[in-house]
């Protein structure tokens, strides 16, 4: 209660200073437009490096705006610390260079908006300053910053309330700053590189594309249920068989699934398409992609995440899933078996399995319990179980297994990828053993999609698909260890 109580005492003395703003000084405490010429960051780029003498030889004029973050002095000097979008800089404000000016200076609260027009200076310990001839109160905080802008350590309270974060903590700013970068990054790549950028719908009368549960809603007009996409994967196909031969979206996907730090129910992907191409060639894509991406936050492509150090400028490793079973566990899928005979494997070393499971599902099930969690550098895992893979292509040598792959760094997913299915009647096949899944008790397996099947009737190309988290990549290049230190707003439950 005491902490409440100075709380609201504070808010009190900051809605009367804001009263006194008009009243005394006839300023608007929340006011207009306002032209700067400069920011923090460029500033210190162009004058750090000049001495004080220089400076005063050669005066420089400057206009720059932004949130006072501390502040030093009184009676007649004020030093304070003003941050915008870029960085930081000192300013110096006096009473005899301000005159009637200066109390807009004395009364602010860290916080508040100042605009300041001044010239470049540095002080006696040298650092760069801006000496104010004129100040423009621009916008007044009516609540207390974070304590000293030291940081909020408070988790809940950073996810809650982002704006508060990014104001405190200017690891959290760089890294979204750095996620807008790596965004653009991969849509120059994907430009580059021929691929033509799609929108394709956020609501579907039929959810596809992914085993996983999708969130419903309601159209009144039509009287239908509708559901947020799951993925963007069937619509994207159906650009290929329209002609569309490169198409990518990066789009927001929603699954109505658990919660955990590497999962939110609203995400971000990049899926991508290729007429002509296989898994080797989508292979090849996403390391340009994953490169281009870190490009611009690890120039040398060498990446630390969580104390472990990752080389992402060496051909990535290639690796069938069975032979990774065999190197961790010395149990042998490559022989053909009965289910019986997988069961037995997966009891003598203590794998679960649903009783719909076929082989493959028990394959795929040793290779999570087993393999995943070790793969820390780049790994392309290939060659999954068909019953785990409903829409790619099985292999041309061995029809138990596809030619998808997934990428794994440090232990986590961080793409899915095969050559396209593009036979219909092996697709409706597919299809329907979801259905059958589903019938069974699998609540993530697909549905079958009729427009989908009509549209490969019509025929698709041989193509190969991509999809990439871009969260869990942010995470991967900005160390974070949680999907919710990569999404701006996560979803919390309400308080």
């Amino acid at each position: 209660m005491a902490e409440e109580k100075a709380l609201n005492d504070q808010m009190v003395a900051r809605r009367q200073k804001m009263k006194a703003l008009v009243d005394d000084l006839n300023v608007d405490p929340f006011g207009h437009r306002f032209d700067r010429d400069s920011l923090a960051a460029d500033l210190h780029a162009k004058y750090d490096d000049q001495t004080q003498e220089e400076l005063e030889e050669n005066p420089v004029e400057v206009i720059i705006a932004g949130r006072m973050v501390a502040k030093r002095g009184a009676g007649k000097v004020i030093f304070a610390d003003l941050r915008d979008g870029s960085g930081q800089i000192q300013i110096y404000a006096r009473r005899d260079d301000l005159g009637d000016n200066y109390p807009i200076i004395k009364r602010a609260d860290l916080g508040d908006f100042l605009g300041i027009k001044g010239t470049m200076m540095k002080t006696e310990a040298g650092e760069l300053t801006v000496l104010v001839s004129h100040l423009t109160h621009l916008s007044k905080a009516l609540r207390p910053m974070p304590d000293k802008f030291h940081g909020i350590s408070d988790v809940e309270t950073r996810y809650r309330k982002r704006y508060l974060d990014l104001i405190a903590n200017n690891e959290s700013l760089v890294r979204f700053q750095n996620r807008s970068k790596i965004v653009a990054a991969i849509r120059e790549h994907m430009d580059a590189n021929h691929f033509l950028e799609v929108e394709t719908p956020i609501l579907q009368t039929q959810a596809g594309g992914a085993a996983a549960k999708p969130f419903i809603t309601h159209h009144n007009a039509l009287n239908i249920d509708m559901y947020m996409r799951i993925a963007t994967e069937l619509y994207l196909k159906r650009l290929i068989v329209g002609g569309m031969e490169r198409v990518y979206e990066i789009g927001r996907i929603f699954r109505n699934e658990g919660m955990d730090p590497k999962h939110n129910p609203e995400f971000t992907t990049l899926e991508s398409y290729a007429a002509y191409w296989d898994f080797t060639d989508v292979m090849d894509e996403t390391e340009g992609i994953f490169r281009a991406a870190a490009k611009v936050v690890h120039p040398d492509l060498q990446v630390n995440y969580q104390g472990t150090d990752i080389d992402l400028s060496k051909p990535f490793a290639r690796k069938h899933m069975v032979d990774l079973i065999k190197e961790k566990t010395g149990v042998d899928f490559w022989p053909e078996m009965t289910l019986e005979e997988a069961r037995q494997l997966a009891d003598e070393h203590h794998v679960k399995y649903e009783e719909y499971w076929q082989v493959g599902h028990i394959i795929n099930e040793f290779f999570d319990n087993f393999v995943e969690d070790t793969l820390s550098q780049p790994t392309f895992v290939y060659g999954h179980p068909v019953e785990v893979s409903p829409l790619a292509k099985k292999n041309a040598d061995d029809p138990r297994f596809t030619d998808r792959f997934e990428l794994y760094i440090v232990g986590s997913e961080f793409a899915n990828a095969f050559t396209e299915l593009n036979d219909p009647i092996d697709q409706r096949a597919r299809f329907e053993a979801q259905a059958a899944e589903r019938d069974n008790g699998n609540d993530e397996a697909e549905g079958i999609d009729e427009d989908f099947l009509e549209a490969l009737e019509y025929g698709m190309p041989p193509t190969g698909g991509l999809g990439i988290g871009i969260d869990r990549l942010v995470m991967l290049l900005t160390d974070a260890a949680s999907i919710r230190d990569v999404v701006l707003f996560p979803t919390m439950r309400p308080e």
